[in-house]
C-alpha cells in the first residue's frame, strides 16, 4: 500500500491552491476598482482580503477532517443550520435586521453581518452525501421502491431549509434546489422515477411561470411572493421600459459589458456608473476594463474549477467523497451560471453573488468551507495497490 506523506505539504492540493489563488487576485482587482466609484466609504478590498483570511483559516481546519469525521458531524451541522434559520426568522431586528425587505443576516461585532444561508448550503451537500451512501449500504439491491423512498429523503431534507427561507431568499434557495438535482442525478435512481417527477415539475414552472405574467395577485396571495420579486421578472423581459425602476441595474449593467466590446477600456477606465457593482454586478465591471478576452478568461478559470473538482470526485473511490464533489459543482456551476446570466441579461436578476469575486463575507466564507471538502478529499486521498477503495 502507497501512502502518501506525513508533511502536510506533500498532501496538498496545489492545482486547487493555485487556482484559488487566481480567483483571489481577480476578485481584489474587481473589488477594487469597483470601489472606486465613490459609492461608499467603506474599503471594501481589506475587508475582502480579511475574508479569505478566515476562509483559508476555514480551510485549514476543514482539511484535516477525513471521511469518517465528516459523516459524524454532518447530522450535527445540518442541526445547526436548521436552529440557525429558525433564529433568523423569530430573532428581533436588533439583531437580525431587516435590509432591502429580506432578513437574511445576523448582526455580529466585528465582521458586520453574517448570513447562515451560505453555510447551510454546505451543511445540505454533506447530508445528501451521506442519505445517499446510507441508503445504498442498507439497500445493496436497488428496487422502484428503495430510490421512491430514496428520493423523499433526498426532497426532505432540502425542503426543511428551504421551507425557512424561501420567502426571504429566493436565489439562495433555487442553489438548494440545484444541489438536490446534481444529487439526485448522481444517486442512481431510475429513470423511471425521475422522467415522470421532473416532467411535472417542468409542468408547474410553466404554469407558475403563466400565473406571473398574467395573474400575480394570485402568487402574491397563495405562495407569498413579493412585488418586488415580480418586478424583477417584468425587468428582466424588457428592461428599458423599466430603466428607471427595476431595469435600472440590468441596462446599467448591458451597458457596462457592452461597452467593453473586445478588448476593454483597460483597468480603471471604467466610465459607466453601476451601484452595488462590487457586489452581485462584479461581472459588469470585469467586462467593461477587460472586454469580451478578459470575461472570457474569468469564465475559463470557473470551468477549470469545476474541472478539476470533477477530477477529484471520479478519482476517489470513497462514494461520500464523490457525492460531496458533486454537490459542490452543482452549487458553484449554478452560482456562475446564474451570476454571469442575470448580469447579460439571460435569467432574472436574483442577487446570487459570483463566487469568489463578488463582495461578501457570509459567500465567500461558504464557498471556502465548500472547498476545504475538496482539499480534505486530496489531503486523505489514498491509493491502493490490490483495491479500488480510497
Amino acid at each position: 500500500m502507497m501512502t502518501s506523506s506525513k508533511n502536510i505539504t506533500s498532501k496538498l492540493d496545489y492545482s486547487l491552491v493555485f487556482i484559488l489563488l487566481l480567483l483571489f487576485l481577480a476578485s481584489c482587482l474587481s473589488i477594487y476598482s469597483a470601489q472606486a466609484s465613490g459609492q461608499y466609504d467603506s474599503n471594501f478590498l481589506i475587508k475582502q482580503i480579511i475574508f479569505y483570511g478566515i476562509g483559508c483559516g476555514i480551510i485549514a481546519t476543514v482539511i484535516r477532517l477525513d471521511s469518517d469525521q465528516l459523516k459524524k458531524l454532518t447530522w450535527y451541522a445540518y442541526g445547526v443550520g436548521i436552529f440557525l434559520l429558525i433564529l433568523l426568522i423569530i430573532a428581533p431586528e436588533s439583531i437580525a435586521p431587516v435590509i432591502n425587505g429580506a432578513k437574511n443576516w445576523f448582526k455580529v461585532p466585528g465582521i458586520g453581518s453574517l448570513q447562515p444561508s451560505e453555510f447551510v448550503k454546505i451543511f445540505i451537500i454533506l447530508a445528501l452525501a451521506k442519505a445517499i451512501e446510507d441508503h445504498h449500504q442498507k439497500n445493496p439491491v436497488k428496487t422502484i421502491s428503495s430510490d421512491f423512498w430514496l428520493l423523499i429523503k433526498l426532497g426532505v431534507i432540502t425542503m426543511v431549509p428551504l421551507i425557512l427561507i424561501i420567502k426571504q431568499d429566493l436565489g439562495t434557495s433555487l442553489v438548494f434546489i440545484a444541489i438536490l438535482l446534481g444529487m439526485i442525478f448522481i444517486s442512481g435512481i431510475t429513470w423511471k422515477l425521475l422522467v415522470p417527477i421532473f416532467s411535472t415539475g417542468t409542468a408547474l414552472i410553466s404554469v407558475i411561470f403563466y400565473f406571473v405574467l398574467l395573474k400575480p395577485e394570485v402568487l402574491e396571495k397563495y405562495l407569498g411572493v413579493k412585488q418586488y420579486q415580480f418586478s424583477r421578472i417584468y425587468s428582466w423581459l424588457d428592461p428599458y421600459n423599466f430603466q428607471s425602476s427595476a431595469g435600472y441595474q440590468l441596462t446599467r449593467s448591458l451597458l457596462a459589458i457592452g461597452s467593453g466590446q473586445t478588448g476593454g477600456k483597460g483597468y480603471g477606465n471604467r466610465e459607466v456608473y453601476l451601484p452595488e457593482s462590487h457586489t452581485d454586478f462584479i461581472f459588469s465591471v470585469v467586462g467593461e476594463e477587460y472586454g469580451f478576452i478578459g470575461a472570457s478568461v474569468l469564465v475559463s478559470l470557473f470551468f477549470l474549477l469545476i474541472y478539476h473538482i470533477t477530477k477529484v470526485g471520479m478519482e476517489t473511490r470513497n462514494n461520500f467523497y464523490t457525492y460531496i464533489c458533486v454537490g459542490v459543482i452543482s452549487m458553484i456551476t449554478f452560482h456562475v451560471f446564474q451570476n454571469i446570466g442575470m448580469t447579460i441579461g439571460v435569467l432574472p436578476i436574483t442577487g446570487i453573488p459570483l463566487p469568489f469575486i463578488s463582495y461578501g463575507g457570509s459567500s465567500l466564507m461558504g464557498n471556502m468551507l465548500a472547498l476545504g471538502l475538496i482539499f480534505s478529499i486530496r489531503y486523505h486521498y489514498k491509493k491502493y495497490m490490490f483495491s479500488t477503495t480510497a
